[in-house]
């Protein structure tokens, strides 16, 4: 048991729906830890108070939040981040295809995955949502490196059997048995998730999207990812694949992979069809706000999070950080070109508890709540003399996190906690 002493922000409600005062803050509070989990969250000194012989770590000034969780990664594209493309399809076959070809090696696999969940847990990503490659040790190696650190972390085989070079292709009934070993291997393991991952419709055939909505009509507690509507000449692609379906989304829907767990990243160009029909789903969909911008796919309309559920994302490696900081910050300037502002407390809802209830996992991270699970992330507001004076001109709260979320890296993540455990960041004073 152990009390971590801060400035606390946590949420009521949604503040995209709700409006911003379901947003809570606490100058001096203090977060309540026992076997991984929070007991309670208050003011510090009634906690200290209350448990005298509990050890309190102080972090001063800087805030305690719920760790962020980003709900759409390729963990195989690490290496690959910030590699100039063009537009998608380009990408795909520069970079992304050769790059994945690579973790038919079970080494390279792990060496990948040990240094991405360094890299996110650095900047204070506690959860991810990822994709791994069609080669099931990638799916271990991920799970694994995952385990070792205590996370909690959703990933699944990413299948494609068709438009991909002949290495990384795998046939209807292979994505079913390999998708289905592993789901039976890691699912409910500790922390993890599996995720029944077809990378896009054209990537599948009919064929295989029908066996993995078989499959996940076998498994329904589990989540289903995929790719949906990132690109114009996708699209026309995609109808061009299928003349049969009437919309893309129509090419998962018709093959059973549209319901309430199906989670659907990018989401840009959707027609009026296509937006009902994912809100009378309950699906999620997932903004990739520096990934959309660096290959040029689009601005993604945020007034969809009045109707569904929307989770934030780096999308490594389309995306060109692995900061959630600097992820809020590019949702923050799409939405301005759309002439939608986002105030920052809908930003780090996003970011936190959006992503987790996107992903069906808010009862268990992306809040400061009792019950919940102990992932947290402690922000330094004055991380940078540019930080630090704009955020001392503040006003309120959120005018000193603002600074931090449009400038803010890796200088700005204090400290992490994993289930109550400091794993990354500078010690802090304890009494």
């Amino acid at each position: 048991m152990k009390l971590i002493c801060g400035q606390l922000i946590w949420f009521e409600g949604d503040p995209l729906r709700q409006g911003l005062g379901v947003a809570r803050h606490l100058a001096h509070g203090a977060v309540l830890v026992n076997a991984g989990r929070i007991v309670a969250r208050g003011e510090a000194a009634a906690l200290r108070a209350a448990h005298p012989h509990v050890p309190a770590i102080d972090h001063g000034n800087a805030l305690i939040s719920a760790g962020f969780v980003d709900a759409h990664v390729h963990y195989p594209q690490t290496a690959i981040v910030a590699s100039w493309g063009k537009r998608l399809i380009d990408w795909l076959n520069s970079y992304t295809f050769p790059e994945e070809a690579r973790f038919a090696d079970p080494a390279y696999a792990a060496a990948i995955a040990d240094r991405y969940l360094d890299l996110v847990l650095a900047r204070g990503t506690t959860t991810v949502c990822t994709y791994a490659t069609i080669h099931p040790a990638s799916v271990d190696a991920i799970f694994a490196a995952a385990q070792a650190r205590g996370l909690r972390l959703f990933a699944g085989k990413t299948c494609m059997d068709r438009n991909a070079p002949e290495n990384l292709r795998d046939t209807a009934q292979s994505a079913y048995d390999d998708s289905k070993a592993l789901l039976e291997k890691w699912q409910g393991t500790d922390r993890l998730g599996y995720v029944i991952t077809p990378r896009f419709s054209p990537t599948s055939t009919p064929e295989q999207l029908s066996a993995l909505g078989m499959l996940w009509r076998e498994y329904p507690d589990c989540l289903m990812q995929t790719h949906l509507s990132e690109q114009t000449d996708e699209i026309a692609w995609v109808r061009d694949l299928f003349p049969q379906s009437r919309d893309y989304l129509d090419t998962y829907e018709a093959q059973g992979l549209l319901r309430e767990g199906a989670v659907f990243g990018h989401a840009i160009h959707l027609t009026e069809r296509e937006k009902s029909r994912l809100a009378e789903a309950g699906a999620s969909v997932v903004h990739c706000p520096t990934s959309n911008t660096f290959i040029g796919s689009g601005l993604f309309d945020m007034t969809l999070a009045q109707t569904l559920p929307v989770g934030l994302a780096t999308d490594t490696g389309g995306g060109s950080s692995f900061s959630m900081l600097r992820t809020m910050a590019a949702a923050y300037e799409v939405a301005q070109l759309r002439g939608q502002s986002l105030h920052p407390a809908q930003l780090w809802w996003l970011a936190t508890m959006g992503s987790a209830r996107a992903l069906k996992a808010d009862h268990q991270i992306g809040n400061i709540a009792p019950g919940m699970e102990a992932d947290l992330v402690v922000i330094d507001l004055a991380s940078t003399p540019a930080i630090a004076q704009a955020s001392a001109r503040a006003d309120d709260l959120w005018q000193a996190i603002f600074p931090t979320i449009m400038m803010g890296d890796d200088r700005a993540v204090q400290c992490v906690y994993v289930a109550g455990q400091q794993v990354m960041g500078k010690s802090s004073s304890s009494a």
